[in-house]
């Protein structure tokens, strides 16, 4: 159901202590494609402003720097720092030295910008980056720059927001992005591929820099075949210095490939990092901060998520940092609160046994949310609500802890209901379903956080994916199903996407289809309209469900016949296609019986009977599949719940009621 559904991102970081540049300027290294310098960058790494989710930092001291050619203080003005004066003083700099400037004023004027944003705690606006913009059209790094200069320009201005893809963007300022960063790039590039002594190549710099590349993929930069070069690159020598990173270089790197690797693929040069970094959590366990153990543990997980092999290094990697969450507990801010719950509800998601150091860590944490609770901003409530309820799927016992972690976030969901985005929106929805799939009572807080939330569908509709659409579309038939009224607000939204599944209908995996089907068939035996709508949405869904047939595992088969087959029941016309949807599954039935649970197996028998009394046809291949799950009856017996038994009962009376042979 929900894969992706973390909400784990940020876009706006700060960092703590500078490199403190020296006044000599570095020799000539040669020109680039556009006129390149050498820049060798710096700093403590980045934290994100409050409120935002993966990736924060404690304050270092932060140097007292000020541009040679002009002091300016980070908190004045934004105007004072794009007066024209100042890069006609840059060109003048490297006018003058020519292939001997190291690029060291311009780093200084980047960093200005980083101190200006992180002094009004926010990254560049729109006007702001455009005006700027306006200024950098000159501001060229060549290869002749240094390390220290090209770390700290390309980190100061990520952090700052110089590269963010504010949309629409005026064409002229997408060039001048473009072309900056290419020429940073390319000069980063020349400098890895020179020998590590030659150009004062440094763990702390390499750092920095995959964090600025993580970063600038995650506000939407796409991976050019310049930026996998620069990114395979600086990989090459994480290895080389792996012994050299500090914690919090450990915390940074990791956290910067995690994101990397969400953001794009599995390359031999990500693997061979990880791989590389993976011990030094071990080695340095007793060095990380509350905030490095946050962006460790996300990090992990979503490499975890992202299909990172659950190696002995990895497994001691988790071993060594869950039990500091319980000793730091009291220095998590909810960011930190946020990331860290869902860290531990994702590895369990993916397979993490709940030993008792997580459950411990889990314990630890919740009291934090009820006294930080006002602290949340709308993406930790977020997050915080879907890791709660996906624990709890796994299998976490509702514990009070846990039950007044929830009661202490839902009233902030009304409250900050204008403030979620589409996908927020999704997530909340779907963990307010599970949770209520699990037990949990419909209180006056939960139906008031669903009230608020269901109108905000309808508003951001158009900025849902596939996946999205189908989270939401299961989520109210599962609040339905478990007795939440249909509203006015429950069937606008239900109305709003419909629409959208049809015109997505080519982006939905196996899995959303299933859940699609399950929904559309669960909301109409709850007594939603056969609408236009929804029709075209089944017309949309059923030839992609034998178009996508060898992807579906076992509960997906028995989610699907289930649905068919409450659909016909119904009173949907049981159409061509419709017909063509169960003669595909129900090979699939034969191929995975092995695998289906007892609830699935009650399912599917019970799909089968109520086909065959809507007038299914007794094809050999449901004969075959009603052979194929018999047996299993009788092998998992003393697992089926009353109800499933019922229903079994149910099943097997009504087959031998139109013509099933009492084999």
């Amino acid at each position: 159901m929900d894969r992706r559904s973390a909400g784990i991102s940020g876009n706006y970081t700060r960092s703590g202590n500078d490199y403190n540049q020296p006044n000599n300027h570095a020799p000539s290294s040669g020109r680039g494609r556009y006129r390149h310098a050498t820049v060798r960058p710096w700093d403590n790494p980045p934290r994100t402003a409050r409120g935002r989710h993966e990736f924060y930092h404690s304050s270092g001291a932060s140097s007292s720097q000020h541009l040679q050619y002009r002091s300016v203080n980070p908190a004045q003005d934004f105007n004072a720092l794009i007066k024209q004066e100042i890069m006609a003083d840059l060109l003048s700099k490297s006018d003058r030295f020519g292939h001997r400037y190291n690029g060291k004023n311009h780093s200084q004027y980047a960093l200005s910008i980083r101190k200006y944003t992180s002094s009004a705690k926010r990254p560049l606006n729109r006007a702001e980056q455009s005006q700027l913009i306006c200024m950098l059209q000159n501001f060229t790094p060549t290869r002749s720059w240094n390390w220290r200069s090209l770390t700290t320009t390309l980190h100061s201005f990520t952090s700052a927001g110089v590269f963010t893809p504010y949309k629409p963007m005026h064409e002229r300022v997408q060039l001048t992005q473009a072309a900056l960063l290419s020429t940073l790039l390319d000069a980063i590039i020349f400098n890895c591929n020179q020998k590590p002594e030659a150009r004062n190549i440094d763990a702390r710099g390499i750092a920095n820099l995959l964090w600025a590349m993580a970063k600038l993929v995650d506000n939407g930069q796409k991976q050019t075949p310049e930026f996998k070069e620069a990114m395979a690159a600086l990989l090459t020598h994480v290895n080389l210095q792996k012994d050299q990173f500090k914690a919090q270089g450990i915390a940074n790197l990791l956290w910067a490939l995690a994101k990397l690797v969400d953001n794009g693929e599995w390359t031999p040069e990500l693997k061979e990092a990880v791989a590389a970094l993976l011990p030094h959590v071990n080695a340095q366990k007793d060095q990380f901060t509350p905030q490095h153990i946050a962006n460790l543990l996300w990090a992990i997980a979503k490499l975890s998520d992202n299909g990172q092999k659950r190696t002995p290094e990895l497994n001691e990697a988790l071993t060594v940092l869950l039990p500091h969450v319980n000793v730091q507990k009291d220095q998590f801010i909810p960011q930190g609160i946020a990331n860290l719950l869902w860290a531990i509800a994702k590895l369990v998601d993916n397979g993490q046994e709940q030993t008792p150091e997580l459950n411990q860590a889990v314990a630890a944490l919740l009291p934090r949310v009820n006294l930080q609770k006002t602290n949340c901003n709308p993406q930790e409530i977020t997050n915080l609500l879907w890791a709660m309820a996906k624990l709890v799927d796994s299998g976490q016992e509702r514990t009070p802890g846990l039950n007044e972690a929830m009661a202490a976030l839902l009233p902030h969901v009304n409250a900050q209901k204008d403030l979620f985005n589409a996908q927020a929106i999704v997530n909340l929805l779907w963990a307010m379903a599970k949770l209520v799939d699990n037990g949990l009572e419909r209180t006056p807080g939960l139906k008031e956080a669903v009230a608020a939330l269901l109108p905000l569908v309808n508003a951001q509709k158009n900025q849902l994916n596939a996946q999205g659409i189908a989270n939401l579309l299961w989520a109210m038939a599962k609040l339905v199903d478990n007795g939440l009224a249909r509203t006015p607000g429950l069937k606008e939204a239900v109305v709003a996407l419909l629409p959208h599944v049809n015109a997505q209908k080519g982006q939905f995996t196996a899995q959303g289809i299933a859940n699609l089907l399950w929904a559309i068939a669960k909301l109409v035996g709850n007594g939603q309209k056969q609408t236009p709508g929804l029709n075209d949405a089944l017309v949309a869904l059923l030839p992609r469900v034998n178009a996508q047939k060898t992807q579906f595992h076992a509960q997906v088969i028995a989610n699907l016949l289930w649905a068919m087959a409450k659909l016909v029941d119904n009173g949907q016309e049981r159409t061509p296609a419709l017909n063509e949807v169960v003669a595909a599954l129900l090979p699939q039935v034969i191929a995975q019986k092995a695998n289906f649970k007892p609830q699935e197996i009650t399912n599917l028998l019970w799909a089968m009977a109520k086909l065959v009394d809507n007038g299914q046809e007794r094809t050999p291949e449901l004969n075959e599949a009603m052979a194929a799950l018999l047996p299993h009856v009788s092998a998992q017996k003393a697992s089926f719940t009353p109800q499933g038994i019922t229903n079994l009962l149910w099943a097997m009376a009504k087959l031998v009621d139109n013509g099933q042979e009492s084999t």
